[in-house]
Formats: structure tokens, sequence, C-alpha cells
């Protein structure tokens, strides 16, 4: 496929095979996520990989009691009071059992953090579509980047007090019929351009 039709058919994976995902697959879209441009070209990011299938069954436990314990109301963003919703009828798994989480976290207070985070993560999820993987972002962990039990889990794995988590991809294989993600584009909405 050509670039542009890379970019039009990546779609977001939301049920994840088993399947484990090969190390090569892995490394390759860490390594689109490495080449992501970033501000002064700071590249100040920290990918933390979590495939342990506790590890990620602890934190999705994890995630679900932070939600549980929260209100939202008219005028909350929508995502995050689906997932307040989702946790509070239990068995909510914010990553969707993908077999790999990758949590892209950066520097706090710098100006760039998000902005960097994002074009790696979009890397990433475009890598992903080339290798036939799902992927799909994950802004649960950002939204609870300063819940102290959420980061001292997170702390285990490298993630430093220095460091504001930006985002996550999930990763894997798509629960389809052949594996494949789903890749029939969306329509585009309201998008406006204006040239000068």
């Amino acid at each position: 496929m050509d670039m542009l039709t890379w970019i039009k058919s990546r779609r977001s994976t939301r049920r994840y095979a088993s399947k484990p995902v090969e190390s090569e697959k892995i490394h390759a879209v860490l390594e689109a996520g490495c080449y992501a441009p970033s501000g002064g070209n700071n590249q100040s990011w920290h990918f933390v990989v979590l495939k342990d299938p506790q590890v990620l069954a602890e934190l999705a436990e994890r995630v679900q009691q932070a939600f549980r314990g929260m209100t939202y109301d008219e005028t909350t963003y929508a995502s995050l009071a689906n997932s307040i919703r989702l946790s509070q009828r239990g068995n909510y798994v914010f990553h969707y059992g993908a077999p790999v989480l990758i949590v892209v976290t950066n520097k706090k207070g710098y100006g760039n953090a998000m902005a960097d985070s994002a074009c790696a993560l979009e890397n990433m999820m475009l890598m992903a579509n080339a290798l036939d993987l799902g992927s799909c972002w994950i802004n649960q962990l950002h939204w609870l980047d300063e819940n102290p039990e959420i980061r001292a889990y997170l702390a285990q794995f490298g993630v430093g007090a220095e460091e504001t988590v930006c985002g996550a991809v999930a990763l894997g294989y798509a629960d389809t019929p052949d594996g494949l993600p789903e890749r029939t584009p969306l329509p585009r909405k309201d998008i406006r351009i204006t040239m000068v």
C-alpha cells in the first residue's frame, strides 16, 4: 500500500485475540515510535512495554478501582464518563485485553511532552497497521496520571516521578476471523480546511 492508504486504513481495534505478538513486531513498532518528530529533536519520551498478562490484569483492576470512585456529569468528556460508568458496572478492561500495552511518558513540565508523545504514538499505530496488528490509543492512564496508586504501580516498571503519562497504545492481533484489523476508513466529520 502507499502511505496515504496505510494512513486511511488505520482503525482502532478494541477486540484482541489472545495470540502473543512476536518480539520482532514489537521492536518494529517501537522503532517507528523512536523516529517520530519531537520539538528540538529532544526525543524525551519513555516507552514502557507491558506484556506480562498478570501485570496487565493487575493494572486493569487498579484502573477500574480508580475510575469506580469518580463521578461524572453532562459536562464530563464523553470517553472519560464512559470509563467511569463501565468501571462502576464492573469487568472494565481499559486496554481491551490487548496482549501488549506500550505506555508513553515524557518529562513533567516539558511544553512539548504531549505533542511529541502523540507523534510517537501515531507512528507506532501506523507501523502496527503495516504489520497487520491492531492498535488503539489509550487515554485512561493519562487521565489517572496523578492518581497515587496508579503512579506507584507504574513506578515498579520504571515510570519515574519526573515523568508524566501522555498516553498508551494497545497492541495485538485483532479478534477477527482472519486476525487482521478492520481497515475500512470511517467517513470524516465536518473537517474545516482553509487555504490562503
